[in-house]
Parts: C-alpha cells; structure tokens; sequence
C-alpha cells in the first residue's frame, strides 16, 4: 500500500508487525519464555532469581515500572509497582518488574537539562518495547507518573499491541504558604515576582519549602494530570485511576486492582489497539479541553495516535475540542487541583457530564470490558462544590486549543484558550534566539508592555528536543505581564504556564520557519478568534530575508541529542 513520505519511518519498523497488530513472538500463546523443552535454560536462568515451577506455569506478565530516586513525581512508584505484583499473583500470573529512565520537566525547566525531557519519552517507550520483545512477556502493566513517562507508556503499550493496563502513579497534594494553598508553578512565578520587586528573596525561600510537601506529579492541571485524565478517557485502566492523590490508600487500591485486570485482559485477549480507536481518542480530546489541559497533549496525542496506526492531526484535535466547554475550574488559570478532583468524584464525573450532553461516545471499549457509558453508568454529580461546573454554568464557554496559521506559521502553532486572558494583542518583536536570552531579559526588565517575545531555534530538531517554557513564561506573569505581553516560540510550553503563549509554531526556525527570519521590531499580529498569527512584512521582503538565511551550525553532532534532531519530524505532526 502506498504510504505517505512522512509515514515512512514509521513503517520502515511496522513491516516487523503482521496485519493482526502485535509483534510477531515464537512460542504459544501463553508462557512464551518458559513453556515447553526448548525454553529449560530460561527456566534455568528465572530459578536463580527465585521462580518456581508454579512461577513457570503461570503467564508471565511484565512490570514496566518508570521509578527514578531523582524524581520526586515517580519516587514511590517502587511501592506502587509491589501492589500491581501483588494483585497480579493473586489473580494467577507471575510478574516480573523492569524499569526506565525518567526525566523530570519541573527539574530540567530553564536549563540544558530541559532538552531530555521530551527525547525521553522516545527512550521509555523504546525501552518498554525492547523489554517486552526481550522477555516475551504475555502481557504488560505499564506505570508511569511525570509527563512523558505517561505517554511514552502508552505508546509503546500500542507499539506492541500486547494485551496491557495503564496505571498513573497520582499527584502531589497542594503545599500551604501564608494561607493558601500553593504549587511549583508559584514558585515558578515567584522567581518573577522577586525581579520585579513585589517578594523577597526570603518570602520565595519560605515558599520553595512548601510547595511540594511530598511526593507525586505536579498537583494542578498541569501536563501529568493532563495526561492522566487523557488516558483514562482512552479507556485503558482501570475505573478512576486519574485522580486520587499519590500518598494514598486508594492509590494503592488502584495499582492492586490494575494487577488483577491484567490477567483479566490477557484471558480475553484485549490488544491495545481494541480501544485505541479514532473515537476514543475524540473522548480524551473532549476531556482534556473540558478540564482545561496542556498542550503537550497535542503533542503526546499526535505521538499516541501514530503508533495506534489512528489517523489523527492537529486541525482534529482543536475541532475535537472547541466543542467542549471548560468545566473544571483547576490550576494554572483556575483555583482547584487534581486532589480535589478526587474529592468530588474524579475525572469519571467529568466524562459523566460530556457523556450525558452527547460529547463524547458512549460505546468506546475499556480495557476492563465495559463500554464507556456502562463504565460510567453510576457516576453522579457532586452538590454543593465548585471544582466541576456543569455545562450549563462552565468555567468558560469554550475550552480546548486553538492552532494558529499565518505567515509566521504555515504549519501551524499551538496556543491553550482556557490559558489566555484576551484574543488579540499587536506589537513589536524582541527576538532570542535560545530560552535562556530571553530569561535574562525578562529579569533584566528589558521587556515591556506590548512586547512579543520570540524565542526560536528551541524547537524539535533546533533545541534539539522542544524545551519547555515555563521559567519564562512564570517569570512574565510573575513581572506583571500576563495581559500586555505575548510570547511566541517554536518550542513549547508547561502546563504550568499560562497567558497568551503561543508555542510549536512550525516550520520551525531551525529548519527556515518563518520565525527565523524575524527581526527585532518587526510588528506581529496575533488574533485568537481568526486564528492568525502574521508578522507584517511582505511576502516579497519574507523571500529576501530567506535568501540571506544560512542555517546554525548543529548544537549536538554526536549522541542521543544528534541522532533525535535528525531523525524528529514537525512538531505539527
């Protein structure tokens, strides 16, 4: 079959998958590594780590377990990962744990460390896949708990197509500081605020203590909850996984009951791709704009949708969404956190409401083997509390993400409506051409009201790995600049971050996008409602300025680094 030049890669590997979907495995159905006279020395070799006879009988069923000492968001997963096994056994299987590495966004932010980040989502889903293959497991539990760990997980849970769960590993409650109740994105902010004179570098101290008062992702509806609700509303663990907190008995509840399901699954046969359908993926669009989620979900959506062999892009996933209002009132732009999801009902009384105005489908397939409207039959709406607004009364009218095009885009750039304050906003360029420049600026207050602050050559294979924003963007609201400055890149941002930040402008400037050839000054329009983003300049002067453009010289010529921008495509895709 003919197959697009940009698909090309992709089933450069897929020729490894027969038209049923999962990875072609020698052996029987079950117990491929250990069943029969062939597989004695495996056996030899699990005796030495303790696996009995009765261990080699049962379906071996692999831990996929993201846990890193340095990340305070995956740090109990250890313990979480002992429950899956726990339920596992107890339902029949033997499990056997393996790990990943994990790179934490809220640690990388604002320096070198940030280009990992999203590479690393590559290298976990990379990893999974190799240790499926590499043990020829029967069936997978993937655990995951900062950002990219979660996506990453999933997709290589559809790369393999082997049957699978998901499980969250849950967030962190919120800290207390003079009264009221704080996250990493006030410190972040705070970091401004200290610039700009309106907090003491001793306030920031007392703050950066509380702030994360223990472990777990990031509380508010940041890019792990995001991701967390959006896999939920896939259908692919178990009831309510997304919300409750990571220091809890229901947590531990949730990873037990994720170890028995798997066994559930693998006696049905569930593949991944059974629920990873075109319009499963319309429900956790609609559940991310409802709960007013991040844009790396555009960006994990895309990835998700492409190793499911689903066809999905940009223009769907903002038509998917400007259909949703936003309904959860949560952090960065609102007042609660995912905690206090949890309180009212979880992310289940969320899709109970879009289920009941016909907003998403109602006969999507679950992992445990209900359909979606069976699965939230029994969900009702909390009285008396204002986390989840019903539709009638929503936080706003239109959630979800509104992809911009003009001269500045052809492609295509990123900006969260239920983060941006107003629709328009006209004004000078001051160009960086790397996060840190425009960082020092900002504290330096050599931005103003009105500016435009671009930052490019951040993006996919210029970074290379697409930073994040979030000290700048903190550090503009922070300063004051929320409703007077914008904020154009071609990397992207946190969920953390809100405003009028538009992010993966494509092309990107590493590659001759448009954003490459700004000057300083040189006047951008934006206007949210029409969807554009121009720089007022001439298609002929835009020509000449191309002529002149001489590529960077490559920051990475040797590594992971190296080999991720040459091989990454458009962050549009």
């Amino acid at each position: 079959k003919r197959r697009s030049e940009s698909d090309s890669l992709h089933f450069a590997y897929m020729h490894l998958i027969p038209e049923s979907g999962e990875i072609s495995m020698p052996g029987t159905v079950r117990n491929r590594l250990t069943a029969g006279v062939e597989r004695a020395p495996q056996r030899a070799m699990l005796r030495a780590i303790g696996l009995t006879d009765e261990d080699h009988e049962r379906p071996i069923i692999g831990i996929a377990n993201t846990w890193v000492e340095a990340q305070p968001c995956n740090y109990h997963l250890r313990e979480v990962a002992q429950k899956v096994k726990e339920g596992v056994r107890d339902a029949g299987g033997t499990p056997l744990e393996f790990n990943t590495i994990a790179v934490n966004d809220a640690i990388g932010m604002g320096h070198e460390g940030m280009k990992a980040v999203l590479i690393s989502r590559e290298v976990i889903a990379d990893s999974i896949e190799l240790g499926a293959v590499g043990y020829q497991f029967d069936a997978l539990v993937t655990i995951g708990g900062c950002d990219k760990t979660q996506p990453a997980c999933v997709m290589a849970m559809a790369r393999t197509n082997l049957p699978s769960i998901y499980l969250y590993g849950g967030s962190i409650p919120p800290g207390e500081w003079n009264g009221k109740r704080v996250t990493i994105q006030d410190v972040f902010e705070g970091a401004g605020a200290v610039s700009r004179g309106t907090m003491t570098a001793e306030q920031l101290h007392e703050l950066e203590c509380v702030a994360c008062p223990t472990y777990g992702a990031c509380g508010g509806m940041f890019t792990a909850n995001t991701m967390s609700s959006a896999i939920e509303a896939l259908g692919l663990t178990v009831p309510n996984c997304a919300a409750p907190i990571a220091p809890s008995e229901l947590r531990m509840q949730k990873a037990y009951e994720s170890g028995r399901a798997v066994m559930k699954i693998l006696e049905t046969n569930t593949r991944p791709r059974d629920i990873l359908t075109r319009e499963a993926f319309e429900n956790a669009i609609a559940v991310v704009a409802a709960m007013g989620g991040s844009t790396n979900a555009v960006l994990h959506m895309l990835a998700i949708a492409f190793e499911a062999g689903v066809k999905l892009d940009i223009d769907d996933i903002e038509r998917m969404g400007s259909k949703v209002p936003e309904l959860a009132d949560l952090k960065p732009a609102g007042k609660y956190v995912m905690s206090d999801v949890d309180v009212v009902g979880g992310v289940p009384v969320v899709m109970k409401l879009l289920l009941d105005a016909g907003l998403i489908h109602p006969d999507t397939r679950t992992v445990t083997g209900e359909t979606m409207a069976e699965r939230l039959e029994t969900t009702t709406y909390p009285a008396n509390q204002d986390v989840i607004h019903t539709l009638a009364s929503p936080v706003r009218k239109i959630g979800g993400f509104a992809v911009m095009r003009g001269n500045l885009a052809p492609e295509g750039a990123v900006l969260k409506v239920t983060g941006a304050s107003r629709n328009t906003h006209r004004g000078p360029a001051k160009v960086f051409d790397k996060e840190e420049d425009a960082f020092h600026a900002i504290m330096e207050k050599k931005i103003v009201p009105g500016d435009v602050v671009v930052v490019r050559y951040e993006g996919p294979k210029g970074g290379p790995g697409m930073r994040e924003m979030l000290v700048v963007t903190a550090a503009i609201v922070g300063q004051g600049f929320k409703d007077s400055v914008a904020l154009i890149t071609d990397g992207r941002f946190s969920g953390a971050s809100h405003g009028l930040m538009i992010g993966h402008v494509s092309p990107e400037a590493a590659v001759g996008g448009p954003l490459a050839l700004l000057r300083d000054g040189d006047i951008v329009n934006v206007d949210v409602e029409k969807r554009s983003l121009n720089v007022k300049l001439s298609d002929a002067e835009l020509a000449t300025r191309k002529a002149a453009w001489r590529a960077p010289v490559p920051r990475y010529t040797h590594g992971v680094f190296a080999k991720y921008a040459k091989l990454v495509t458009s962050a549009s895709k």
